[in-house]
């Protein structure tokens, strides 16, 4: 492969850091980060012809998070559907632990890219984001950058098929913003989200983390201890969390349209209520017409 692929620059930097495989990728991870950057400003310019309204009505940091929302569904499009062969490629198939080759790496650099984007737009905006976001984007872009060691090629490609349900997300945010919160589009929407999000993060990640975790184990001791403990860490980490935000999800899903539920239930109630005044109304000027007369 290094034959074909010749070095890009920086080989004698990437192999003193252990991570000799990025020689040959950096440049796409920086291409992929500036795409970001570049959609950015595509949001800008064809949303408000989508969206006139609903656009034009967002202001400083909520028109950002709109065009951020678009930048995620760019990529969570786009990763899941160059992640799906990976599953197929010879080298990673007959070494899930330490298997290599181009594509994947070009795979992993453009996911990179990403969350490199992801935390430093959160780290500009970290005052009105939060650490949280920051901590994210760069954890896992932290994570899969150790795929140039090479380390766990194949289960990086397992990994990004939690963004499966992304798009479904982004879709329940946008219909927020579109006006159509607590609609039977936003319903189905929101089953297809739960319904891909426990499909793809629960049984897919939890029956995929025993899976890495076997694997692992039996090289272990080719495995350096730290890579063990943040792989590790942050596998259990990221669990625990898509358990929490499974829950969270079917906790606001559930309050949203009970809401929706007894506002239809209180405008009809409002409605008969105003229907009674006006027929009791009528009776009183009816009333009076005759003592007038």
């Amino acid at each position: 492969m290094e034959s074909i692929h010749q070095p890009l620059l920086f080989e004698d930097f990437f192999n003193a850091i252990s991570l000799p495989k990025l020689t040959y990728h950096w440049h796409t991870l920086l291409l992929s980060t500036l795409s970001c950057y570049l959609t950015i400003y595509i949001s800008r310019i064809i949303s408000p012809k989508l969206f006139p309204k609903s656009y034009n009505n967002l202001h400083g940091l909520k028109k950002l998070n709109w065009d951020i929302h678009f930048v995620s569904m760019i990529h969570c499009l786009i990763i899941v559907s160059l992640s799906i062969p990976l599953f197929n490629e010879k080298e990673l198939v007959e070494d899930k632990v330490f298997g290599y080759n181009y594509y994947a790496g070009n795979v992993y650099s453009i996911a990179c890219g990403y969350f490199l984007w992801d935390a430093l737009i959160s780290l500009y905006h970290v005052k009105e984001f939060g650490v949280g976001f920051v901590l994210h984007g760069a954890s896992c872009f932290g994570v899969f950058i150790f795929a140039y060691r090479p380390f766990l090629n194949y289960y990086g490609a397992v990994f990004l098929m939690f963004e499966i349900s992304t798009p479904f997300l982004n879709l329940h945010w946008f219909m927020d913003k579109l006006g159509l919160t607590g609609t039977l589009f936003q319903l189905i929407n929101g089953v297809f989200l739960l319904t891909s999000f426990f499909c793809a993060r629960i049984l897919w990640g939890f029956y995929m983390s025993y899976h890495a975790f076997t694997e692992v184990s039996q090289v272990i001791s080719q495995v350096p201890t730290f890579l063990f403990v943040i792989y590790g860490g942050a596998n259990i980490v990221l669990n625990i969390l898509n358990l929490y935000w499974f829950y969270k999800m079917i906790e606001a899903l559930m309050k949203r349209f009970n809401t929706g539920e007894k506002k239809h239930h209180y405008n009809k109630q409002q409605l008969h209520n105003s229907g009674s005044s006006k027929t009791a109304t009528s009776k009183i000027d009816s009333t009076k017409v005759k003592k007038l007369q």
